[in-house]
């Protein structure tokens, strides 16, 4: 099986259940089941977020973390004016998706899927084809 490279962007305090259904819609919308996804990859400003912390631990995918700095150098579809003022780089899920798969733009199997959960709080997340799990 094709494995494949998440990666993830919330605000703080997002609730678990917000980034979860995130995380699970983006994969349906692709038709991938969790159990293809190899890592888990996020900003190393997110690295005390409960929700993906949490996410992680009860999926068992690896979690990885990148720098602002590692972030910005990697070309992405959507870049975005507001994550740049507030992260430092102009993408956090697409990048990291990316970046932990050791991938191109052309291996992004869903670009930037956005979710608003009914704890008012914002998850991006991307899917990326893993050249690290082939």
């Amino acid at each position: 099986m094709r494995r494949v490279t998440l990666g993830v962007g919330c605000d703080r305090g997002t609730a678990p259940e917000t980034l979860r259904a995130a995380v699970m819609q983006a994969l349906a919308s692709v038709h991938l089941d969790p159990v293809a996804v190899a890592t888990l990859a996020t900003i190393d400003k997110k690295h005390d977020e409960a929700a993906i912390l949490l996410l992680a631990a009860e999926q068992g995918w690896p979690l990885r973390f990148f720098s602002a700095a590692e972030l910005a150098q990697i070309p992405v579809p959507n870049p975005s004016a507001t994550v740049l003022a507030h992260m430092g780089t102009p993408a956090v899920a697409e990048a990291a998706a990316l970046l932990a798969a050791n991938s191109r733009m052309e291996d992004l199997v869903l670009e930037k899927f956005k979710y608003r959960g009914p704890d008012g709080k914002n998850a991006t997340v991307s899917i990326a084809w893993s050249r690290t799990h082939e």
